[in-house]
């Protein structure tokens, strides 16, 4: 495989998530129960105090939806990767794509949501604003990425592979 396009495959997997996450944060969607789904449950409990409570579980239809479209997106921005990465095996398309999803869960967290979330107003929930302490709560963020993040991201790995092995 040719690592240097696999660096710049990071560095736009990384792009393109961004602009992903900024537009379903945008607006009115900032309260879906889509977007609610990724705030600790004491934000979550503040919000809820003083709107509609919404099922906000990875049972809601709405939430189940959102994870399953990302599997799907990812699958297909991943694949592209391992085509231009030229991967050729099923571990090959596994392994890169699994290297990119930690990359991806990593960014995620220690940039995203560690400091652009907890430190930008404009990403808090209506009447937590006040609530600086709970958007730095770093162990949240981080055990989503460990559990389910790492198997969230063996999905997309495996598929991946399975297309690299079918088409190669």
């Amino acid at each position: 495989m040719i690592w240097w396009v696999i660096l710049l495959e990071a560095v736009a997997f990384a792009a393109i998530f961004t602009a992903i996450v900024f537009t379903a944060y945008r607006g009115d969607k900032i309260y879906t129960p889509e977007a609610i789904h990724n705030y600790p449950p004491d934000i979550q409990e503040e919000y809820f105090k003083t709107h509609e409570h919404v099922d906000v579980s990875i049972k809601s239809k709405r939430v189940f939806l959102t994870k399953s479209l990302g599997i799907v997106i990812f699958t297909g921005i991943l694949f592209v990767c391992a085509l231009l990465a030229g991967a050729k095996t099923f571990w090959e398309g596994f392994l890169l794509t699994s290297g990119l999803m930690v990359w991806i869960g990593a960014y995620d967290t220690f940039f995203l949501d560690w400091v652009l979330f907890a430190n930008l107003k404009g990403f808090r929930l209506e009447g937590t604003e006040h609530m600086d302490k709970a958007y730095h709560q770093k162990w949240f963020h981080l055990k989503g990425m460990l559990f389910p993040g790492v198997v969230f991201a063996l999905i997309p790995a495996a598929l991946v592979g399975l297309l690299i092995m079918i088409i190669r």
